[in-house]
């Protein structure tokens, strides 16, 4: 016997003695829950409604005993087509003993159920006849139509005497007589209950009094439909149960003759449906409600036959089963311990050992199997000791994988890496969200496979380069379209070669400067638009010198028209004054504008602007000195007007308007560049800026 295998070869017996205490039981409980039912089901619809629970109780636990008894028999059927499948020693004998046991069983199983089963079905369609259940449908659909047709009659009622006082303005108090005449002649010719009619306050205007009961009760119910009659311009109903029978009462709204969409009234019909019709009705639909309780038994009913005919089916299928596979265990477990030994090893288990009980061929057999245990065992452990250094080697090597998987996972730019045959091997998370990829997409395959048209000739540039340059690492900064966006990149194309030499594949990695360039651009901007404003600046100084020029020059002269003339030179000067702050404002951003050129004197243009400072600022020193003859030059002679205020406006800032200002003008007759030099006494330009 296998040693190990003792206590398991116990709990084995064990289980299956458990086993059949299960069964035994299961089936007395099947018995007993199915006579149980029998008898329940003899009384029908007599039995209350506990009864009905208990009988679906029993059917519920009556199907749960069967499928305990389906689970046993199907686990040893699995446990079988399992051995089947292993080819485990016995497994062809206990098959054909039990599909000889089942097969003498199934066909007059089958034979019988099919027989009862159409018995069953015959005796309760010939129960439940469906002319009984049509007639009662009928009368019940019968006495909804009346209802709906007293509920269509108060509506078409209420309209039509809704539109007569609406058209004949009724509801003034002069024709209140009108009125009631209209409410008294539709009461009785329509033989309506009640009538009346109500202002938008819901107060009584007119109602018959001869009708059986007084104005209409305005309750909480009552008024929550006014409201909704009032806001969906529409009639509507309500129904009110009395002692006399049901209260159909329709709400109409009534019309201002001027205006069809304003609401002027309410009328209220209300009609009588008899108590004898009512209890008629409730009498129909009560017993049509209990014909489809007993209907809805009908399959409940027909299913508990169905199943206790099935128990008794499925018990003798069951009985015949588990009979073959009682008969099959009893014959081959006692030789199969050594074919589940070898199983045991098969699965890695070294540690089978089986007893030898004899010295005969089986004995021997045992001997050899136990001794090659013993061998197989001792290669394992060396196995294992070679295994386990390779798996340290394994483990060193996949640690320093996952490292550089780290790493390049964590960098901002855009890593891929291409073997030498131009598949690509790895790229990272930043490359992946930069370009919109999925690694699992790309990996693998070739770059021409994954890359677009215009990226293709990015990657012919290169190749162009490292065949002029033969560089090993490659830079270029490129514009390309990345699916809808257009970014910058800075790309390196490093090449990879081995220790001789041989070209292993390239590194490729992607410097995302788009929004570095946007931010520059928009800085570059900032510094336009700074300078156009000072540009616009620089005309201003010129008028403010002009009109203080002006002033102190002609102002004495204007005997009479002296406060005139001062007042208009003075207003030149404050606007200028205003413009220069909002100039100063100014962030909008412009290009500078076109340069028109034409010959011209510079010597004449500096000496024009530096008459204009002389004027308006004596306390400053201004000088001019020409180092040699210029010829006439092609420039924009406004521009450089306005560069020369620009410089001497600077130049008087920074002598705060007392200090000297010297201006140097020369002719480079070599290079043809004239050079203008602006200096001044100020402090200078301080270090921060």
């Amino acid at each position: 016997m296998i040693s190990p295998q003792k206590p398991d070869r116990t709990r084995e017996q064990r289980r299956r003695r458990r086993e059949r205490t299960i069964i035994l039981v299961s089936l007395g409980l099947i018995v007993l829950l199915t006579y149980l039912e029998s008898h329940f089901l003899q009384f029908g619809s007599k039995l209350p409604m506990g009864s009905n629970v208990i009988i679906f109780a029993l059917m519920n636990i009556n199907v749960i005993l069967l499928l305990l008894l389906v689970y046993l028999v199907t686990r040893n059927v699995v446990k079988l087509i399992f051995e089947r499948k292993r080819n485990i020693f016995g497994h062809r004998l206990r098959t054909k003993l039990v599909i000889t046991f089942f097969t003498l069983s199934l066909f007059p199983t089958i034979i019988l159920f099919g027989l009862a089963s159409q018995f069953i079905s015959t005796s309760m369609e010939y129960w439940y006849n469906i002319q009984v259940e049509q007639s009662l449908k009928t009368s019940l659909e019968l006495g909804k139509s009346f209802y709906q047709k007293a509920i269509n009659s108060g509506s078409t009622v209420g309209n039509q005497i809704g539109e007569t006082v609406s058209k004949g303005d009724l509801l003034d108090h002069i024709k209140r007589q009108q009125l009631l005449n209209l409410i008294r002649e539709a009461r009785r010719e329509h033989r309506l209950h009640n009538i009346a009619i109500y202002s938008n306050n819901l107060k009584p205007l007119a109602w018959d009094p001869q009708s059986e009961s007084p104005p209409v009760v305005l309750d909480q119910p009552m008024q929550d439909v006014i409201q909704q009659v009032a806001t969906n311009r529409r009639s509507l109903h309500h129904i009110t149960p009395s002692t006399a029978g049901d209260l159909i009462w329709t709400l109409t709204p009534v019309y201002t003759p001027t205006d069809t969409k304003q609401m002027a009234g309410l009328l209220i019909v209300g009609q009588l449906l008899p108590k004898d019709f009512m209890t008629s009705m409730a009498e129909i639909t009560r017993g049509f409600e209990n014909y489809q309780q007993m209907k809805m038994l009908k399959k409940p009913i027909k299913i508990s036959h169905l199943i206790m005919l099935s128990i008794v089916t499925l018990l003798i299928l069951f009985c015949a089963t588990w009979f073959g596979f009682y008969l099959a265990k009893s014959i081959t477990v006692p030789i199969q311990e050594l074919a589940e030994g070898t199983r045991r090893i098969a699965d890695g288990d070294l540690d089978v050992h089986v007893d030898q009980d004899s010295d005969d061929e089986i004995g021997a057999l045992v001997n050899s199997f136990n001794r090659m245990t013993l061998d197989l065992k001792a290669s394992q452990a060396a196995l294992e000791e070679t295994n386990l250094e390779l798996k340290l080697t394994s483990e060193e090597n996949e640690r320093g994988r996952r490292y550089m998987e780290i790493v390049l996972g964590n960098v901002a730019a855009g890593v891929v890496s291409v073997d030498g045959e131009g598949h690509l091997r790895t790229i990272n998370k930043s490359a992946e969200s930069m370009f919109g990829l999925q690694a699992e997409d790309v990996l693998h395959r070739h770059y021409s496979e994954v890359l677009q048209t215009n990226h293709m000739e990015i990657a012919g540039k290169f190749t162009e380069m490292h065949q002029i340059t033969k560089q090993r690492t490659m830079q270029m900064q490129v514009r390309s379209l990345v699916g809808n966006r257009l970014m910058t990149l800075l790309v390196t194309v490093s090449i990879l070669h081995d220790e001789e030499g041989q070209y292993m594949g390239i590194v490729v990695v992607f410097d995302d400067l788009t929004e570095l360039e946007k931010a520059q651009r928009m800085a570059a901007w900032r510094e336009v638009a700074r300078r156009i404003a000072h540009e616009i600046k620089n005309p201003l100084t010129p008028i403010q010198l002009s009109a203080q020029r002006l002033r102190r020059k002609y102002l004495r002269r204007f005997a009479e028209d002296g406060k005139v003339f001062d007042e208009c030179t003075r207003t030149i000067i404050n606007q200028v004054d205003e413009l220069k702050l909002l100039v100063n404002e100014f962030s909008n951003f412009a290009r500078m504008p076109a340069a028109s050129l034409s010959p011209n004197d510079l010597p004449e243009i500096v000496e024009e602007t530096i008459s204009l400072f002389r004027e308006s600022h004596p306390s400053t020193s201004f000088a001019f000195e020409q180092q040699n003859p210029l010829p006439l030059l092609d420039l924009d002679r406004e521009q450089m007007k306005r560069v020369m205020i620009n410089l001497l406006d600077n130049a008087l800032t920074a002598v705060d308007g007392n200090g000297e200002i010297s201006v140097t003008l020369s002719f480079d007759e070599i290079l043809k560049i004239a050079r203008l030099e602006v200096s001044d006494s100020g402090p200078g330009i301080p270090g921060k800026d």
